[in-house]
C-alpha cells in the first residue's frame, strides 16, 4: 500500500486546495472529468493540465504543469504508469506539497523518489473515492 490512512487524510485535509488534474480534458467520459467534480464539490479548486490545455469544470486548463501560473498543492496524476514518474518530478519541481496516483497509476521508483524530496504521495488510490469517507 503506498499511501496509509493517515497520509490519504493528510493529503485530502491539509495539504491545500489547489489541485492539478494531470490529464484532465473535456470528455466528459474519462475517469478525470467525475474525479475532478466530486473535488470540486467537496470545496478542492481543479486545474486542468492536458496537452489540449482546456477550460474544464469552469477552471482554465494549461498544457503543463510549468505553465501554471499560480502554486498547486496537490498534483493528481491520470496519465499511465510510464508516463507517471516524469510528472511526479514535475510536480517536485513545480513545489507541491503531494502527489497523488490514480487507481492502477504505479511507479515505485517515482514514489521513492517523491517521498525522499519530502512530499507526501499516495498512489494507486482515488481521492473521489476517499474524501467522502473522512467524514
Amino acid at each position: 500500500m503506498y499511501g496509509d490512512s493517515q497520509t490519504v487524510r493528510r493529503i485530502l485535509t491539509e495539504s491545500g486546495d489547489t489541485w492539478a488534474v494531470v490529464g484532465l480534458s473535456s470528455n466528459r467520459s474519462r475517469a478525470a472529468w467525475g474525479v475532478a467534480a466530486t473535488l470540486q464539490r467537496f470545496g478542492k479548486r481543479v486545474v486542468p493540465v492536458h496537452p489540449k490545455a482546456e477550460t474544464v469544470h469552469g477552471e482554465q486548463g494549461y498544457a503543463s504543469l510549468a505553465e501554471v501560473p499560480f502554486p498547486v498543492d496537490v498534483v493528481d496524476v491520470f496519465v499511465n504508469s510510464a508516463l507517471a514518474g516524469g510528472v511526479a518530478d514535475e510536480a517536485v519541481a513545480a513545489g507541491a506539497k503531494a502527489v497523488w496516483f490514480q487507481l492502477g497509476v504505479v511507479d515505485e521508483a517515482a514514489y521513492e523518489r517523491t517521498r525522499a524530496a519530502g512530499l507526501e504521495m499516495v498512489m494507486d488510490r482515488c481521492p473521489a473515492i476517499e474524501i467522502p469517507r473522512l467524514g
